[in-house]
């Protein structure tokens, strides 16, 4: 979503789409924490290979749009803020 329609949403909606990130932030930690786990396990039970990398290149594709979701929260505080609801 674009800076420019946060001013369009509603209260309501700044607050649901808010918590939406957030809750996209924890699901994002619990998927990146998987996936290095299972390469872990992969790498000790049968060495290193292609199926141990692709967890990692999951868990940084998961890392990179995490920062696209870091900058959509800061945009949603500050029009909160700018409302005077947090």
């Amino acid at each position: 979503m674009k800076p420019e329609n946060l001013t369009e949403l509603s209260d309501q909606e700044l607050l649901q789409r808010i918590k939406k990130v957030k809750t996209n932030k924890i699901f994002d930690a619990i998927i990146i924490g998987i996936t290095i786990g299972i390469a872990i396990y992969g790498a000790s039970k049968n060495g290193l290979g292609f199926f141990i990398i692709f967890p990692f290149i999951l868990a940084y594709v998961i890392i990179r749009n995490s920062k696209n979701n870091k900058i959509l929260e800061k945009e949603i505080q500050k029009e909160l803020k700018h409302r005077n609801l947090k």
